[in-house]
């Protein structure tokens, strides 16, 4: 869909409490860090240059005491535990973290992960039964799962099994009756909604040491698993998230954790460690055996002391993640298909599309694609040879999931999850049905003006600004992602130096002129679009670039118009 391209209106620096000129003589990155709000100039410090020092009391968090409380007697009385985690990054590296934890002090918890196929996700009764079994817990520890589990937590209180939940999902009406709930979700009033479940866990792990220090026990090298974890579940990266993930990268750079480095080396990761490293190369490779089969593999590889299981674990995700991306091309080439016999862009405001035989662990991340595309919230699922279904959905601004999802609770099975991505199951007789009420639920949910793809620029730049200094000041705004955008630029003017150059078949190189300064440029995916007649808008982000030893300011090309009046 053609985007609106809509510039920042720019805002008056002299007025306000903030000497913008004394903390950067940049006009450009001022605006930036004045547009986040800041009401003090020891706020943009923290924002600029992020300390552990500055963590907030683990203990603010709801019900923290309770949780602590009852881990320390587990770990006194020796009891039988069990971490029951959830197979994504998250989940994953929430566990991985609190066993450490756990391990440090001593003990030795069981570790359990639901199968996605058969047992789908969190507390299910499959799963639920499956770990009674198998390890006949006293203290059972839900992780990134839990909050909406009313009905399974019941079943193991009255099997005698006390249970706490770490979480971050959005609650319903009823919470479960447990030792614990450690979700600052369930509490309109908390500061910390943005937290995903690592960083929960991070949180009740420092808890811990405040309560029962431990002498050789470092918290902070662990911040490679918080910064895998926050990045790859999508949260805000602001308040603490920011310091984690800026941490963490370092951390993730420098760890010793012998299975990430294998991670890092098969997907060629180089330091410094950016979240699109994480997001889009360290992440999907750890989500990518929980996708298709179990996530045990990457538990394993995040735990693994042993070098050789190590490289083998790496290169066990690595091909699991191909294999993960070719199920995800057919799977989107046939909701293509779908989507072009039933969409109508100027009547629907959602997207539905379902079939037989879609596995399962693939539909969040072509729901993804498809809002991409399309700017429409969409739900994609796929039924078993018994009418089955299991679906996942991602949105656009201005609708919440969770919400639109309750709307239609008659025609759905479970569902649950955050504003911007959710799960669901469904009967195959029903799809219809609940197709047209969460297509009607989004066109009242959402206005025109949220249905109109618009392309946000930041500032207006002249490629005489672009040096190293500016630079400089735009790396001081990392890491950046959801909550904190990485800028998006825009130049007017702008003609080809040279006859643009096609590489691996569908990105561009160019090389732009405008007056007298020149730039390289990359504008992926460019291969496919029709470039205009010059002279060009040009909107683009930049990047630090490592060639040869050097560094080089790449300007990456996000879009491309002939030449207009911007609004």
């Amino acid at each position: 869909m053609q985007s609106r391209w809509i510039i920042a209106p720019p805002e008056e620096l002299n007025g306000g409490t903030i000497s913008w000129s004394e903390i950067c003589g940049l006009v450009c990155i001022a605006r930036l860090l004045m547009r986040k709000g800041f009401a003090t100039r020891e706020d943009i410090e923290d924002f600029l240059r992020p300390q552990l020092k500055s963590l907030s009391n683990p203990f603010l968090l709801p019900q923290m005491e309770m949780a602590v409380v009852r881990i320390l007697a587990a770990l006194d009385g020796h009891e039988r535990v069990v971490l029951f985690g959830d197979y994504d990054v998250d989940g994953v590296t929430s566990l991985a973290l609190l066993a450490e934890m756990w391990r440090a002090y001593g003990s030795a918890p069981e570790l359990f992960l639901p199968l996605r196929m058969e047992e789908g996700y969190g507390l299910s009764r499959e799963s639920v039964e499956r770990c009674l079994e198998q390890h006949q817990p006293q203290l059972l520890i839900a992780i990134d799962c839990g909050t909406s589990s009313v009905e399974e937590i019941a079943v193991l209180k009255k099997r005698g099994v006390d249970v706490i939940v770490l979480d971050h999902h959005e609650p319903k009406s009823a919470l479960p009756d447990c030792v614990a709930i450690v979700n600052p979700k369930i509490d309109p009033e908390s500061p910390f909604h943005y937290l995903c479940s690592v960083g929960i866990v991070f949180k009740l792990c420092h808890a811990l040491l405040k309560k029962r220090p431990l002498e050789n026990f470092d918290l902070k090298s662990k911040l490679d698993l918080v910064a895998l974890g926050t990045v790859a579940d999508i949260v805000p990266l602001r308040g603490e998230n920011r310091t984690f993930v800026q941490r963490g990268a370092i951390e993730i750079a420098r760890s010793t954790r012998l299975g990430l480095k294998k991670l890092i080396e098969v997907s060629g990761v180089r330091p410094p460690i950016l979240t699109e490293d994480i997001g889009f190369r360290l992440g999907p490779r750890l989500n990518a055996a929980g996708r298709l089969s179990t996530a045990e593999k990457s538990l394993q590889l995040l735990l693994t002391q042993d070098e050789g299981e190590a490289a083998e674990l790496a290169e066990f995700l690595e091909k699991q993640n191909r294999g993960r991306q070719e199920v995800e091309k057919q799977i989107f080439v046939a909701a293509e298909e779908k989507i072009a016999d039933e969409f109508e862009s100027t009547r629907d405001a959602a997207i539905v599309v379902s079939a037989r035989g879609w596995h399962p662990g693939v539909l969040g991340i072509v729901a993804s694609r498809i809002v991409r595309k399309y700017h429409r919230p969409a739900i994609v699922i796929g039924f078993d040879e018994n009418g089955g279904g299991k679906g996942s959905g991602r949105s656009i601004e201005g609708l919440n999931l969770v919400e639109a999802l309750t709307r239609c609770a008659d025609k759905i099975g479970k569902y649950g999850g955050h504003e911007m991505a959710a799960g669901l199951t469904i009967q195959e007789e029903n799809v219809d049905l609940f197709s047209e009420a969460f297509r009607q639920t989004a066109r009242e949910l959402l206005s025109d003006e949220n249905l109109q793809p618009r392309l946000r620029l930041d500032h207006e730049l002249a490629f005489s600004e672009l040096n190293f200094d500016f630079l400089h000041w735009h790396e001081m705004l990392q890491p950046f992602g959801n909550g904190n955008p990485q800028p998006l630029f825009f130049a007017r003017g702008v003609e080809p130096a040279a006859v643009p150059r096609v590489v691996t078949d569908k990105h561009l190189v160019l090389r732009l002129r405008q007056r007298n300064y020149h730039q390289r440029a990359i504008y992926f995916d460019g291969a496919s679009v029709a470039l205009p007649p010059a002279p060009w808008d040009v909107a683009f982000r930049i990047k630090a670039d490592e060639y040869e030893g050097e560094t080089r300011l790449e300007m990456q090309v996000e879009a491309l118009r002939a030449a207009e009046r911007i609004e």
